[in-house]
């Protein structure tokens, strides 16, 4: 059965984000062009601009499927446990999701700046969107007393740039195994809000 020119379309659409995910992260926004992005996609240059009629939409498309596919894998049930719990559960999933996809996080934070206005508002709004869900943790936490925290806002940003910073040096085949990795950050964001060790579950204390 032939495909579509509609289902052509798409599939063309979506290796070019692909391959352009790829030379952005590998050479940065600036350094790429719209002609190697065809090129890459095996496709003549003009043909490129048919489905995408700039460089910067395609930043914009990329960051965009980013941040909502990131909103979509949340399962915001976990994060309705008590504070401690809800806080492990943001943390795990969190770096399981984000150390899989190193292009993807290099660009969606890396890129940013290159953004115009009314897509970086766009974009902001997502982010947002997600830290949110850390913030009401944190301050549910606060509010019990089970967490120690001088600045909510302050604390929510501090976790996620430690969380996402993984991304800038884990490699698979290294010392440590994902899970392994997962372990230590949940440690690592639980003791940020005042949490000792032997508070935390057992499976959390050491990595074997």
């Amino acid at each position: 059965m032939a495909r579509t020119a509609g289902s052509i379309g798409k599939e063309t659409e979506k290796r070019v984000l692909k391959e352009a995910l790829t030379l952005f992260a590998h050479h940065g926004y600036a350094a790429v062009s719209m002609r190697q992005i065809a090129g890459k996609c095996g496709i003549q240059a003009g043909a490129l601009y048919n489905y995408f009629p700039t460089k910067q939409s395609i930043l914009h498309g990329l960051m965009k499927s980013h941040m909502q596919n990131l909103l979509t894998a949340l399962d915001v049930e976990q994060l309705h446990n008590n504070p401690t719990q809800a806080l492990e559960a943001f943390a795990q999933f969190h770096i399981r999701y984000h150390i899989d996809k190193p292009e993807g996080v290099f660009v969606a934070y890396m890129e940013l700046r290159n953004l115009e206005p009314e897509p970086y508002a766009e974009i902001m709004k997502l982010r947002q969107k997600y830290e949110r869900f850390l913030r009401r943790i944190l301050r549910e936490g606060q509010a019990s007393g089970d967490f120690e925290i001088d600045d909510v806002p302050v604390t929510t940003m501090a976790i996620i740039s430690m969380m996402t910073g993984v991304n800038t040096w884990f490699r698979d085949g290294g010392r440590l195994s994902v899970e392994e990795i997962e372990k230590i950050y949940v440690n690592l964001v639980l003791s940020v809000v005042g949490l000792e060790p032997e508070l935390l579950t057992p499976r959390l204390k050491e990595v074997t």
